[in-house]
């Protein structure tokens, strides 16, 4: 009975839409009171039904994706304008290597562009001042050369297993007793020479280059290498660098030379002092 009085009541307010309608549309003027009633009513009325037959609520359109949104591409390659950890982590690098003299800020301006193209020069790279994935590798941030390349990246970039064998030949002439972050630091001090501007592109250039290392001199750099030296000459190859750009390394219980005292000590691993 209460639902045929509801389903009643409906019609007529239905009925009395219908006759108001053709007034409000004849006089052009506002809906009234009992008119805007009525409409609110039928449209409550409508979701109600909808809802009771399982008819799903529109959603509103999802926003377009905006085109320009940056990508993990975008944001890894490194060039003129660009500032933040990463350029400081170039910037570093390079001021140790002997190719920038700026301020290590962060910020990518002119001068660091001209050291970026220096180094480029220097190993054999496109010379356009982008750091983008072999430039990353070239200076060891293999993180980077990662993000833009996908996988596991070398920074041996074009080294040879020749390259990777006398590499560890001189961590084991060098630094059989050290502990192994240590040999790994030797290795790491060759890869940087090889990058840095006053020194040989090559493994055996600055291996052998005259009184480079007493290994080569007291003839112990033909002796074999175990799997540790290996290792840790991979590792080094790799872009592990547990001394932070050093360029030099000495023991001074043992070191001569008064020269290598007045290097700056960037750390100390094992019995070895790591210096620029």
């Amino acid at each position: 009975m209460k639902k045929s009085l509801k389903k009643g009541a409906l019609a007529l307010s239905l009925l009395g839409l219908c006759l108001l309608a053709p007034a409000i549309k004849a006089g052009g003027g506002e809906k009234s009171a009992t008119t805007a009633r009525l409409e609110r009513t039928l449209t409550i009325s409508k979701r109600s039904d909808e809802r009771k037959q399982g008819k799903p609520t529109p959603l509103p359109a999802p926003k377009a994706e905006e085109k320009d949104a940056p990508t993990a591409l975008t944001v890894a390659i490194l060039k003129q304008g660009a500032t933040g950890s990463e350029v400081k982590e170039v910037q570093r690098r390079l001021k140790n290597w002997g190719y920038y003299t700026g301020s290590v800020d962060g910020v990518f301006g002119a001068g660091t562009r001209k050291a970026v193209i220096a180094f480029q020069k220097k190993n054999g790279l496109t010379a356009d001042g982008v750091v983008g994935k072999a430039t990353y590798q070239a200076l060891g941030i293999n993180s980077s050369a990662n993000a833009i390349g996908g996988g596991n990246s070398s920074g041996a970039g074009s080294l040879s297993n020749s390259d990777l064998y006398l590499l560890a030949k001189t961590i084991y002439a060098e630094g059989r007793g050290e502990p192994y972050t240590g040999q790994v630091a030797i290795g790491a001090v060759i890869m940087n020479r090889i990058r840095s501007s006053q020194f040989p592109n090559t493994v055996a250039g600055v291996v052998y280059q005259k009184h480079a290392f007493t290994a080569v001199s007291d003839g112990q750099i033909n002796l074999t290498p175990n799997e540790t030296a290996m290792r840790a000459a991979r590792d080094a190859m790799n872009g592990w660098d547990p001394t932070g750009g050093a360029l030099y390394y000495y023991n001074p219980q043992v070191a001569t030379s008064a020269w290598i005292f007045d290097r700056q000590t960037i750390t100390v691993i094992g019995k070895h002092v790591f210096a620029i």
